[in-house]
């Protein structure tokens, strides 16, 4: 590739050579941090999906080589995705495609080539090993092994050390020694079931489209419980009505969101009963969603936990939503719509005995894989946290003693300088705030969304926002794929950051540039969701279709194209918006 763009890049893949920027978008939206790539992307992340794949038997390990990431990978700061192997990953697959593994996985990708056949692509052995892999997935009944780490990992948060005890070699010990020990493991489970999910979830959609039914296999796969991405909306939706309940804490709430906690506490101290309630009550919620937040892979970014006004804000909206608009509710009808279509659509194709059989089966392993992927994102946050704490704690510490310039300042730093920065970064100061200014500048670029062979230098990169976009007018019907069905006409409010979304109010559309679970709490005040990107199984369907809102994805530009404000109808079913 030549010269690196940033300090932790990699190499394009020569055998492997398209990457996209879809999927992985809503994992790392924003540039990487050379901490979080060389402690959990180089070896963890890797290592995680070659270990995930061998293990459904659709590759050796021979095949992905031995130099370097090649699955997922970061060009210029932004971290990317294999099209081509996920490709070949389909092709060995009994009854998939390419085309519906970029469906599934990656939504629309302008500019990405179609797939051309190579003779390695089909390989017999590898396609009756996954046949075999895939008798399990339609007869599973549950994920010991993921509810043991769902269980290991809920007990590093029960022992969090205190680390005031700790000296501070022994704080960047532990943060390293959380992530070294658990990371590859858990990726690789969220890797191994996450790529089984797209199978089951695959056939439903193909049967619906083959019957002439293609909307209801969202409804097939609404509604199914235990999603964890999903959790906190149910939790934040009890803090809003306890608020919305109190004169005094509304009285908090519309003061505004800063320093409440603190507004709050005083309350309590002076034996006010709601502040009190309201307090115990998040942090509760906090002990068991801190983990969550903005770009919460990233090492760097701040969690609900170390900033609780993230939390807060949203809660603040969701005080203002009708109180019989809980997503329990939402859920309920989703329920009782999925458990009536199901049993008909299956009687429907009686006459076609073996379609039948496999229709069933794909539609009960869909609903167990798709919340037992959720889960295991949920495994790997949870950790991350953990190691994110410490890190947090050691460079609080070293911002205390004048070596860093910010707490964050820790995740500038790749895990090989850490030797270094244990006696003093001041040989490494520089090239901290160098990188902190590149990571800023990065930002605001926008990255290429495919790349097919060779990287494109960020000179070549247009400015965020800055291409030339139709505003979208009276009439208009913008297109997208479908993400959750119904249909709701709505005033469009577009909220940039989860954290700052205060213009959105009860019963807005809710237009989104890409979604993970801290926008999860957004979509309970809202009518309906709309993403600028995102696939069949990305994060804002499955959410949307477990609270039950009508959800379109892959609307290219919708935060640009659709005006703040304007009146839309959005058709989740058709997978479209029209402007009213």
């Amino acid at each position: 590739m030549g010269d690196r763009m940033w300090t932790v890049d990699d190499d394009i893949s020569t055998k492997y050579p398209i990457y996209t920027r879809g999927n992985v978008g809503e994992v790392f939206p924003d540039p990487v941090a050379p901490l979080s790539w060389t402690l959990m992307g180089r070896t963890g992340a890797e290592m995680g999906w070659r270990d995930a794949w061998v293990k459904t038997g659709a590759f050796d390990y021979e095949e992905f080589g031995n130099a370097g990431n090649v699955i997922v990978a970061v060009f210029g700061s932004y971290c990317y995705l294999n099209v081509s192997l996920a490709r070949i990953f389909a092709v060995r697959t009994p009854g998939f495609t390419p085309e519906m593994m970029d469906q599934a996985l990656f939504g629309t990708m302008d500019g990405v080539p179609p797939y051309t056949a190579l003779p390695t692509d089909a390989d017999s052995e590898k396609e009756a090993a996954l046949g075999a892999t895939l008798g399990w997935v339609f007869t599973v009944q549950d994920f010991p092994e993921i509810e043991a780490d769902a269980a290991a990992t809920r007990e590093l948060r029960a022992k969090r050390p205190d680390f005031s005890t700790m000296s501070t070699d022994e704080v960047l010990d532990y943060g390293l020694h959380v992530m070294r020990s658990h990371f590859r493991g858990l990726f690789a489970a969220h890797l191994h079931t996450s790529f089984l999910a797209t199978v089951p979830l695959g056939m439903v959609s193909g049967i619906c489209e083959a019957i002439g039914q293609g909307p209801a296999a969202m409804t097939l796969t609404s509604g199914l419980g235990g999603v964890d991405s999903a959790a906190p909306s149910w939790a934040m939706w009890e803090l809003g009505r306890v608020t919305a309940g109190s004169a005094s804490l509304t009285a908090e709430f519309n003061a505004g969101v800063p320093g409440i906690l603190a507004r709050l506490q005083e309350k309590a101290d002076r034996s006010d009963s709601d502040a009190t309630e309201f307090l115990a009550g998040f942090t509760e919620f906090l002990v068991e969603f801190g983990s969550r937040g903005p770009n919460e892979w990233e090492m760097r970014s701040p969690t609900w936990e170390t900033n609780p006004e993230i939390a807060l804000a949203a809660i603040e909206r969701i005080r203002l939503a009708p109180k019989d608009d809980s997503p329990q509710q939402r859920w309920e009808t989703r329920v009782a719509e999925r458990e009536a279509l199901t049993p008909a659509l299956v009687a429907a194709l009686a006459a076609d005995p073996a379609t039948q059989g496999q229709f069933a089966a794909a539609i009960s392993a869909a609903g167990k894989f798709l919340p037992a992927r959720e889960r295991t994102k949920t495994n790997i946050i949870r950790m991350v946290q953990e190691s994110r704490i410490a890190f947090r704690e050691w460079g609080r510490r070293l911002v205390d003693k004048g070596q860093l310039d910010e707490i964050e300042d820790f995740g500038l730093i790749e895990e090989e300088e850490l030797a270094i920065a244990r006696v003093d970064t001041a040989p490494l100061r520089e090239k901290i705030r160098e990188r902190r200014a590149m990571m800023e500048m990065f930002a605001g670029l926008d990255p290429p969304f495919v790349l097919n062979g060779e990287t494109i230098h960020y000179d070549n990169w247009p400015k965020k926002d800055s291409r030339p976009i139709e505003i979208a007018k009276s009439g208009d019907v913008l297109t997208g794929l479908s993400g959750a069905p119904g249909t709701y006409t709505g005033r469009a409010r577009v909220v940039l950051s989860a954290a700052d979304p205060l213009a959105l109010e009860p019963g807005d559309v809710l237009i989104a540039p890409i979604t993970d679970p801290s926008w999860t709490p957004l979509f309970v005040p809202a009518g309906a969701v709309v993403v600028n990107v995102g696939a069949a199984a990305s994060h804002a369907v499955i959410v949307s279709r477990e609270i039950g809102l009508p959800c379109v994805v892959s609307v290219s530009d919708a935060t640009r194209r659709i005006p703040d404000g304007a009146m839309i109808t959005v058709d989740g079913s058709a997978g479209t918006v029209t402007i009213l």
